[in-house]
């Protein structure tokens, strides 16, 4: 049996509280540390994409200017569960176009570029991605894993 984009797209729902859950559970500590390695390896892709300070700040759960400077600076802190989910989401849609796509460029354009199926009525991905909400960002990860083949 042929398995359609639409039903790997309803299929993967469980793993937005499976990564929640999993977040939800990690100590402080270990918060600190993945929170790091993840903002700046966000940092990285957010220059691939060529992001300004605004659509950063919105990929990242809206935080002030003034927390994206100081965790840009190497003062991050604890980071919420919110945010270690926004930086675990962000990371497998990079890591889902690189694996979607021969080269970076592409990648970007497509993330960049009008897109008339459903998830994006007639945005582009990243358009959907800075509306702002985590669902927003699930979407287009979703959308990527039914592309290549199901949620990792």
């Amino acid at each position: 049996m042929k398995r359609t984009r639409t039903a790997v797209i309803s299929r993967s729902g469980n793993a937005q509280r499976s990564i929640a859950e999993r977040l939800e559970q990690l100590p402080p500590n270990e918060r600190v540390v993945l929170g790091g390695a993840g903002f700046r390896t966000f940092m990285t892709i957010a220059d691939q994409w060529q992001l300004s300070v605004t659509e950063r700040v919105c990929l990242l759960g809206d935080i002030a200017e003034s927390t994206y400077h100081k965790w840009r600076s190497g003062k991050l802190g604890e980071p919420s569960r919110d945010q270690l989910e926004r930086l675990s989401l962000l990371l497998g849609i990079y890591k889902a176009l690189r694996l979607i796509f021969s080269d970076e460029s592409t990648g970007t354009r497509w993330l960049r570029g009008v897109n008339t199926d459903a998830p994006f009525s007639s945005q582009s991905p990243l358009e959907r991605m800075l509306n702002g909400s985590i669902d927003d960002l699930y979407a287009v990860r979703r959308y990527l894993d039914a592309w290549r083949g199901g949620w990792p």
